[in-house]
């Protein structure tokens, strides 16, 4: 007598189907997957990940950035990503660096969050500042965020010398926090001058705008020179607040190693701005014993610009032909040059405010 069978499975039967079905599968490139380290060899790492047989992770996908694969040992549970189903020797090939991308990124976050000190390695330098990397990502560490001890001052600016200043660093070991990050972007910026903010926030507190310090002219650049004062403090006297006369080159005004006296005029966070000419007398002062409205002078042309043509007049003082009286010159057939001498009529006269209006006499 034959037996009838119900040729539909049982639920049980199904859900044991299915997870057979799911044993067996081959994961999918992309998909991340658990297994325990089989082996662990000088340029590669083996991983038994059940059923489907084993998977491999080359050299070049060991760095993770968390250094994991340093801390590994064999019968270890691991986390991977499916780079490819089966490479050449019938292995799933795998990656370390992959299945913790975003947790390096977190980490990283955390770091910023936390104002966490990091000690990054300089791997190569542009013009802009100093390529790093840290965890595994690449970041940047911009010329401006750099402290003074290795912030290129180079006379003019020059591109190329403070290029290779910067190369100077590559390899060398350097402090720093993390001051922007954009994972999508792949964007890390960081901060050398930040590490010392604190320190330098709780010194620069002992001063206040008004102070006159002594100090050291530390550095000489094409838009001022760096003063070093206080408790190793460092603040800028820009190229306008050299003298009352007006400068070209600082060179030819302050020496590195000079010692002296400046007013501090602004403090913004850890930013401080020096004055030499505010501790001097405002010849302007005097200016109007010298000038008045409606008087003919002798000047030098020595710039021109949208704004009109600036004239010296004597060595402190300067006035402005605006471009609405050049214009005016020009349709009379008149022109300005740089560097000529002209003769002028002084149209207004504000002392106090450093202002003086000329015309072609």
């Amino acid at each position: 007598m034959a037996i009838k069978t119900d040729d539909k499975k049982s639920p049980q039967m199904k859900k044991a189907f299915n997870e057979s079905k799911d044993l067996f599968r081959l994961p999918k490139v992309g998909e991340k997957i658990e297994g325990n380290v089989l082996s662990i060899g000088t340029n590669n790492l083996l991983i038994d990940i059940g059923p489907v047989g084993a998977g491999i992770v080359m050299a070049r996908e060991l760095n993770d950035g968390l250094g994991t694969a340093q801390n590994l040992k064999i019968g270890d549970k691991i986390t991977a990503t499916v780079l490819e189903q089966e490479n050449e020797d019938g292995y799933v090939e795998l990656s370390l660096r992959e299945a913790s991308y975003d947790k390096v990124w977190q980490n990283l976050k955390d770091n910023m969050k936390n104002g966490d000190i990091l000690t990054t390695k300089i791997l190569d330098a542009n013009r802009g500042g100093l390529i790093v990397e840290i965890n595994g990502i690449f970041g940047f560490l911009p010329v401006s965020h750099l402290t003074r001890q290795h912030y290129p001052r180079v006379k003019n600016g020059d591109r190329d010398k403070i290029l290779s200043i910067l190369r100077n660093y590559i390899n060398q070991m350097f402090k720093v926090k993390i001051i922007d990050i954009d994972k999508k972007g792949e964007k890390l910026i960081l901060s050398e001058k930040a590490v010392e903010e604190d320190k330098t926030k709780e010194c620069i507190s002992k001063f206040k705008v008004g102070d006159v310090v002594e100090g050291v002219i530390k550095g000489i650049v094409d838009f001022g020179a760096f003063v070093g004062f206080g408790d190793d403090l460092e603040g800028l006297v820009h190229i306008s607040e050299l003298d009352w006369k007006l400068i070209d080159n600082p060179n030819d005004v302050v020496k590195v190693g000079e010692k002296v006296k400046v007013k501090i005029i602004d403090i913004t966070g850890s930013k401080i701005s020096l004055s030499l000419r505010a501790l001097q007398k405002d010849p302007w002062e005097k200016a109007g014993d010298k000038y008045k409205v409606g008087q003919k002078v002798e000047g030098k042309i020595t710039k021109i610009n949208q704004f009109g043509a600036f004239v010296q007049l004597d060595e402190y003082v300067h006035g402005l032909v605006h471009i609405s009286e050049i214009k005016k010159d020009e349709e009379k057939g008149e022109s300005l040059e740089v560097n000529k001498e002209y003769k002028f009529k002084i149209l207004s006269f504000e002392p106090k405010e450093h202002r003086l209006g000329l015309a072609l006499a």
